[in-house]
């Protein structure tokens, strides 16, 4: 059910740190890390990995893929790989990957291409979308291009889909490097009410994510 708009991601290994920061006090967050790409956001100490193994199998049944650096992460004592394109989750749900772009994929990448990454965003891709596409009730809450610094460049997209009456808030991030070689990419969704009574909280996942590379 993932869009996928940029399909040129070739496989690529990379190392996970979970870096559970320390100190007198009970840690509030893990940073979760990717050292060779000198990326990195933040979770809730009480949000849980989802395994590997689970992961990928998802990955491979719900994209046909799983290639590239990918981690996912769910608040609440159940987490569940099966919640990774789940409507109707009471806890927020993140996943992150990164990627390599072929040569094809990076001389087309635009800002438009990077919004409609995973899911469809824009309205010609909306619109481009069969009839029988079963996410419904598409609302746009915020659309804002980023340009963290180091080259480094993408868009902050937060929309609503409705699938099978049960409606979540998607917030997601898409950023490339100054060559359009690489995209790097942040998605969280729960419920429309999760979403709005944790949004401090998920604000602060979201805008922890952070790429200092320029290559």
């Amino acid at each position: 059910m993932a869009h996928r708009v940029a399909k040129g991601l070739v496989g690529g290994c990379a190392l996970l740190l979970g870096v559970t920061v320390t100190g007198c006090a009970a840690p509030q967050y893990t940073y979760v890390a990717n050292s060779g790409q000198s990326t990195y956001f933040k979770v809730p100490n009480g949000w849980h990995q989802i395994g590997t193994s689970a992961l990928d199998h998802e990955l491979q049944t719900e994209l046909g893929s799983s290639a590239g650096w990918q981690v996912a992460y769910e608040a609440g004592g159940k987490p569940t790989a099966d919640d990774f394109l789940s409507f109707g989750s009471s806890q927020p749900f993140v996943f992150a990957e990164i990627g390599d772009l072929t040569s094809t994929a990076s001389q087309e990448l635009s800002y438009d291409s990077l919004r409609d990454f995973f899911l469809p965003v824009t309205s010609t891709a909306r619109g481009d979308e069969p009839a029988n596409f079963p996410l419904t009730g598409f609302k746009q809450i915020r659309d804002q291009v980023l340009t963290p610094g180091l080259g480094v460049h993408g868009v902050r997209e937060t929309f609503d889909y409705t699938y099978s009456g049960a409606t979540d808030t998607w917030d997601e991030i898409a950023l490339t490097n100054a060559e359009q070689t690489v995209v790097y990419f942040i998605v969280l969704h729960c419920t429309t009410t999760c979403y709005s009574n944790d949004q401090a909280e998920i604000n602060d996942v979201m805008s922890s994510f952070t790429v200092r590379s320029s290559s």
